[in-house]
């Protein structure tokens, strides 16, 4: 620094104290605490080399300065607050700077003399310093709460969706007291764009007022998860979505909690529906399901003989297996494997071993469609083997589809689509006797792929259900096919069967 210049501090009138004070406090603002930026303001400010480092000698911010371990130790330890000395034409300062974990030293040094002014501000920099590590730390610790507590609820809706009910709400119970005492819930998704997701996750728990278990979804960046079995909840979401654009809310009939899964998939379903209504809400529709038509008797004895090769199992090998093949098939195995909270091969794995424990082909839609329907017979007639008489013949998938009740069903449902002109019911034949491959099925009609998708996609309004996501809507179009005889029956080779008598 020349004689010309002098200290800028030892000239310093009132009003420039006045600025560099509202300049350090700017630092305070929201958008500027960052603790390198205010140590590189305090270098530019008093024209000096600055540090910030912990105890161990690590530099947080700013230059690292050759600084003696003794007085750093003094400092760091609490036995002085602050040190100053100079040689070799350098004048140090050192001073604490508390922080909730470690304490740091605030080390400058400048060629010019500390004058009151420059001590004034390193003094209330250090201080400035101190208030942000300690929101900054602060500020990390909620994130990790936050987070923590998020893992906790994504760790409870897992358990429910492969139906460890006691475990869920075990784990429950320490955080959320009562949550999921109810025997029933509703399940809920709320859709908005990804990079709201957070926002709307913390709004949802502000809604349900924390009295509902809210994740956001392992497997659709834009989903929210609610499962509630509250009644009050369904309104409070409604409000919550009425107040933003481009959000929406499919819901769920009530389920027991072990039909977690089930009403996921319902919800989800209902979603869809959402998308295209005024009010951007829906409620899943209790509609007439094939397996409601069938002899509750004949469908249970066919499902426990269909799934016997599974009973040689232990019991949490079979039920592990079942859950994620019902989830696998219900949704592609990335999502299944995301919302289970295990690896894609890991669910790969396990239904390629249930495909060839009964012998299916899981690339077969109609084979898909069947283990569907067995699944979901197993767990809503409280697991399929009961009252079953294993001696007893058993009926073939044919004869529970060739019931009258269930014939009408289907002729109804695909009779809707022969309106259309483009043989809608034709291509959509084609698309799953192709497993769902848009080119394979343009190749079988002599057609482009393009006009298979908008066939099928056509389709979807019509029948009232999702055709080009796999799940329990595809699967009920397939049985329909199955019972009006419009596709060949699968053939599981690993499931017992018997001949009919006579």
């Amino acid at each position: 620094m020349t004689d010309d210049d002098g200290d800028r501090w030892t000239q310093a009138s009132a009003g420039e104290r006045s600025t560099w004070a509202q300049e350090l406090l700017e630092h305070l603002r929201p958008a500027g605490r960052d603790v390198r930026r205010v140590v590189d303001w305090l270098a530019g400010t008093v024209r000096a080399a600055v540090s910030l480092q912990d105890a161990t000698g690590t530099l947080v911010a700013g230059t690292r300065l050759p600084l003696g371990e003794a007085p750093v130790a003094d400092i760091t330890s609490g036995r002085i607050a602050s040190a100053a000395w100079e040689g070799e034409g350098r004048h140090l300062r050192l001073v604490k700077v508390g922080h909730p974990s470690r304490t740091c030293v605030l080390a400058v040094s400048r060629d010019a003399p500390f004058d009151r002014s420059a001590s004034d501000v390193v003094t209330h920099t250090a201080q400035v310093i101190e208030l942000l590590l300690t929101a900054r730390e602060s500020t990390a610790a909620g994130h990790r709460l936050r987070r923590a507590t998020a893992d906790l609820r994504l760790a409870i809706l897992q358990l429910l969706m492969v139906e460890d009910t006691v475990a869920a709400r075990r784990v429950a119970a320490g955080l959320w007291p009562g949550l999921l005492d109810a025997d029933t819930a509703c399940v809920y998704v709320v859709e908005s764009d990804p990079g709201r997701r957070d926002r709307l996750a913390e709004e949802c728990l502000n809604a349900t007022q924390e009295e509902a278990l809210v994740v956001r979804c392992p497997a659709m960046d834009g989903h929210v998860i609610v499962v509630s079995p509250r009644e009050a909840t369904a309104g409070e979401l409604r409000s919550l979505v009425g107040r933003h654009p481009d959000t929406f809310l499919g819901g769920s009939a009530r389920q027991s909690l072990a039909r977690t899964a089930t009403a996921y998939g319902q919800a989800v379903s209902a979603l869809a529906v959402a998308r295209f209504r005024t009010d951007k809400t829906a409620v899943y529709a209790e509609r007439t399901h094939p397996e409601r038509l069938i002899d509750p008797g004949a469908l249970r004895g066919w499902t426990a003989r269909l799934l016997r090769p599974l009973d040689a199992l232990p019991h949490h090998t079979r039920a592990e297996l079942l859950a994620t093949t019902r989830l696998g098939l219900e949704f592609t195995a990335v999502s299944a494997a995301k919302v289970l909270g295990v690896s894609r091969n890991t669910v790969r794995a396990r239904m390629e071993r249930v495909e060839t424990m009964l012998g299916a082909d899981f690339d077969d839609l109609t084979a898909r469609a069947v283990v569907h329907l067995a699944l979901h017979t197993q767990i809503n007639l409280l697991d399929g083997q009961a009252g079953t008489d294993p001696g007893a013949a058993t009926p073939h998938l044919a004869d529970l589809l060739a019931a009258p009740a269930v014939r009408a069903w289907a002729q109804d449902l695909l009779g809707r689509l022969d309106r259309d002109t483009r043989n809608l019911r034709r291509t959509l034949r084609t698309w799953i006797a192709a497993g769902g491959n848009a080119e394979r099925a343009a190749q079988a009609l002599g057609v482009h792929a393009q006009t298979v998708r908008e066939h099928v996609r056509s389709a979807e309004p019509v029948l009232e259900r999702q055709l080009l996501a796999a799940g329990t809507d595809l699967y009920e179009v397939v049985l329909a096919h199955l019972a009006v005889g419009g596709l060949e029956q699968p053939v599981l080779t690993g499931a017992p069967r018997t001949v009919p008598p006579g």
